[in-house]
């Protein structure tokens, strides 16, 4: 049986456990506690020198991290209801999606880590803070702290990456979605499981206004039918504020 170490509010790790959900696929269930850092520890950086979630253990005892690496692993080795288009062309333009996404995560960050991140970091000390920044590898991920900590964004900074998530995904995804019901046309693929993170977020926090059939009509019929999906409910993508 597979080992995921995961949180239940990462996003990342909410792609994976819908991809292992679609392929009915089970597992062992690890949690991470992202406000006390054990993603940083030393025997989780062993498994991870990236120091983030989620990480999946095959069951040979080899891990593999990255989500998007993961739900490609996962179609491969479980190909029955694929996942990923035929085409190889398709195929790197779901690539160049998941990419596009993954760049927007810094936006996301903005509004996710406002919550339980924010009301553990701002009871550090200095000290305390400039200890645990040791062990993050990130650069981006220490910003994302120290402004989490310290420094909370402002409205301004909020509407900027509300406007950016609006522009580069739900403005980006309407467009994809006139070819077909799903982003690369008939048939749902990793690209739509990618997206779903970030359009809960959006949807019960960031911008539910955007989520309404008169702004993004072929959006809001495809978060229906997302959430229609019986693997939608299996991996437990609940409410951010209090899952």
């Amino acid at each position: 049986m597979y080992v995921l170490y995961h949180g239940w509010r990462s996003s990342a790790s909410r792609r994976v456990r819908l991809c292992l959900a679609e392929k009915g696929q089970a597992f062992e269930s690890r949690i991470i506690d992202l406000t006390k850092m054990e993603h940083h520890a030393p025997a989780f950086l062993k498994l991870n020198p990236n120091g983030v979630i989620p990480l999946l253990i095959l069951e040979d005892g080899r891990s593999l991290y990255e989500s998007g690496t993961i739900c490609e692993y996962l179609d491969e080795t479980h190909p029955e209801l694929p996942l990923r288009p035929a085409d190889a062309f398709a195929r790197a333009e779901m690539r160049n999606w998941i990419r596009h996404v993954d760049g927007l995560i810094g936006n996301l960050i903005i509004f996710n880590w406002a919550h339980s991140m924010a009301k553990v970091a701002t009871q550090w000390s200095d000290a305390e803070l400039a200890e645990k920044l040791k062990a993050v590898p990130s650069k981006e991920r220490r910003e994302a702290w120290m402004r989490t900590a310290r420094k909370p964004y402002t409205e301004e900074e909020r509407q900027e990456a509300r406007d950016k998530l609006r522009v580069g995904l739900l403005d980006r995804m309407e467009a994809m979605l006139a070819q077909g019901a799903w982003l690369l046309g008939e048939r749902y693929s990793i690209a739509d499981i990618a997206a779903v993170p970030f359009v809960k977020r959006i949807d019960e926090e960031i911008a539910p206004d955007e989520m309404t059939a008169a702004r993004h009509p072929r959006v809001h019929d495809w978060w229906k039918a997302i959430q229609a999906r019986p693997a939608f409910a299996a991996a437990k993508i609940g409410p951010f504020t209090s899952a």
